[in-house]
């Protein structure tokens, strides 16, 4: 197991094709792993690929909830690919009402993410959330815990990338789910007092490579590497050491993906 664990990048997105090698190159150099994550049916496919060519990287596989090539979701194919070994979450899947919020989205958006929700029951994996609300709101968190509080206690996951409040984040931890958190808490406090609030057993780090690179790499694509900056911003707000901090997060990543 590596030092730090970025749970959330996209080191299969045309980004990354031409230095792939050297993306990977500089993770084992700087000591971190991966769980690289689709965002449709050929992305899916390239995670499983990429991961299995490392001991240390691993895959997710889902349909994104509008990035996602207007892709028809085809729940027996996802079902053959969520039984590969390298797969280790579902997703990403979830709502994002950023763009469009008008009912004809959110209810299309819902249908899609029951089927994921069905695919994690299937497959017994957990489930990789993108939740991004409209402006100046926190809906799309608020249905995707109205669904998920449905099945609590059967199905289990992370919400990457979290920006929600306090109350949110408490609706998602009384449901056993974890939250992830990003480069932007490295360059703005407005996270400090949810990330204080959020015990640690229920953080986790990422990158969401190649977007949101942490200080002091803004403006350049941001690489899995670079989570080591998400685990010292945490450890900074929360007044811990840290390598106290590496540890809880590492344990907390090999609890919810199952990854020995």
């Amino acid at each position: 197991m590596q030092k730090y664990i970025d749970i959330h990048s996209h080191i299969d997105l045309r980004f990354f094709k031409e230095n792939q090698k050297e993306v990977i190159d500089r993770m084992i150099e700087k000591n971190v792993s991966t769980i690289t994550i689709g965002v449709d049916i050929g992305s899916s496919k390239e995670s499983i690929e990429i991961a299995s060519k490392y001991d240390f990287v691993w895959a997710g596989i889902g349909l994104h909830p509008t990035d996602n090539n207007n892709e028809v979701f085809d729940l027996e194919e996802y079902k053959k690919l969520s039984l590969d070994k390298k797969v280790v979450c579902i997703g990403e899947c979830g709502l994002d009402y950023f763009r469009d919020s008008s009912e004809e989205t959110k209810l299309k958006q819902k249908e899609l993410f029951e089927k994921h929700i069905e695919l994690a029951l299937y497959c017994k994996k957990p489930l990789m959330i993108h939740s991004r609300p409209s402006k100046g709101t926190e809906d799309a968190y608020e249905d995707a815990l109205f669904i998920l509080e449905k099945y609590k206690g059967k199905v289990s996951g992370n919400f990457h990338f979290f920006v929600g409040g306090i109350s949110i984040a408490k609706r998602a931890l009384d449901i056993g789910f974890t939250m992830s958190f990003d480069g932007p808490i490295t360059f703005t406090n407005d996270y400090n007092e949810l990330i204080k609030y959020i015990p640690l057993k229920s953080i986790m780090c990422e990158t969401d490579s190649p977007f949101a690179a942490p200080a002091p790499y803004r403006g350049n694509n941001c690489e899995p590497w670079m989570v080591e900056e998400v685990y010292k911003k945490i450890a900074e707000i929360k007044g811990l050491p840290v390598e106290e901090v590496v540890s809880v997060v590492n344990e907390n990543v090999k609890r919810v993906f199952d990854i020995s």
